[in-house]
This record gives C-alpha cells, structure tokens and sequence, in this order.
C-alpha cells in the first residue's frame, strides 16, 4: 500500500468513526430501555465524568503551553493523555446514560415531572442551563472528526496540517471539557443520589 492509499485508508477510517461514534452515543441515550447494570456505582459516574473533563481541560492547557515553550514531548504527553481522557469520559457516559435516565434541571422533587411551580422557583436558570448544554452537546459532536485528523496529522508528522486543524480543535475541545464540568456543577443539586 503506498502513502496515498495509507492515508485515504486512514481518513475513511477516520470519517466512520466521526459520524459513527456520535450515532451509537445517541441510540445508546436515547433507546426506550436502559441497560439493567444492578450496581450502585454507576451514580458515581456524573461526578467521574466532571472530574474526566476537570482533568481534560487541564491536559489541553498543559499541552498547549508546553507546544508554546517549544517542549514537544511534554506537549505529546499532555496531549495523548487529553484523549485517553475523552476516551474514558466517552465510556463512561454512554454507561452512565444507558442505564440511567437522565436527570432534569429544576426537578426539585426527584419525579421526573418538572411542574409549574418548580419551573417557577428555576426562573431563567433552566434556559442557561439548556443553552450551555445544546451547545456542549453540539460542539461534542462536532469536535470529534477534528481531534481525530489532528491526532492524525501529528502522528503521521504532517505537523503543518496539524497546526491548521488545531487553531480550531483546540478551542472547541477546551470548550467542551469546561463546559461538561459547569453542566455538572449545575444539575448535580437534582440527582437523588
């Protein structure tokens, strides 16, 4: 196989996984029946995941200043870590949300029925709450085929490419990271566990 059938091989393998890992992650979410796990650690999971996304956030930053201080493998090491933890934060939500149903901004009482006066006492609360969601859901879904062609790219050493596709993977990747930990903050005081 010569480089170019190597890399259309590897940018096929990695459209698939692009539209493929935001398919399963959906049928999983949204199936009528949950996975039946029978174990009490999968509550633990929503704070996991903020922690994941704590840690994230942070890798990205150290793997950007270390690029910026021109310590490579420093910058290798932050980054590979940065998506061994999107890998495990993406196990465990899908975990996580097939087996539990999600849980509802505002749902003061735990029933699953946000009822007028507890959308009352929420007030503008749940539309900023809904509107940071919409957007780390989308971005989450979207960033996808852009970490796995920058991943790509520096692998393969075409680092100009890289660069190119980072300007923008970076910024969104953060975003996302940050912005899992602030919808946990804020629909943790609902969980009723």
């Amino acid at each position: 196989m010569d480089i170019t059938q190597n890399e259309t091989r590897n940018l096929r393998i990695i459209g698939v996984l692009s539209v493929a890992i935001p398919v399963v992650v959906a049928i999983l979410l949204f199936m009528p029946v949950r996975l039946d796990l029978g174990a009490d650690w999968i509550y633990f999971l929503p704070r996991l995941n903020a922690t994941v996304n704590s840690a994230t956030a942070i890798a990205l930053i150290a793997g950007f200043v270390f690029i910026r201080q021109k310590k490579i493998q420093y910058h290798k090491t932050a980054m590979l870590a940065a998506f061994g933890l999107g890998c495990v934060f993406l196990v465990s939500y899908v975990v996580y949300h097939a087996s539990v149903e999600s849980v509802k901004f505002g749902d003061i009482d735990g029933n699953g029925v946000l009822s007028q006066a507890e959308l009352a006492e929420i007030g503008s609360g749940r539309m900023l709450y809904l509107g940071l969601l919409f957007s780390h859901i989308l971005l989450a879904a979207i960033v996808v085929p852009f970490v796995l062609l920058a991943f790509y790219y520096a692998l393969s050493g075409k680092i100009e490419k890289h660069r190119k596709i980072v300007k923008v993977t970076l910024p969104v990747w953060l975003y996302v990271s940050v912005t899992g930990v602030l919808v946990y903050f804020m629909i943790s005081p609902y969980y009723p566990y």
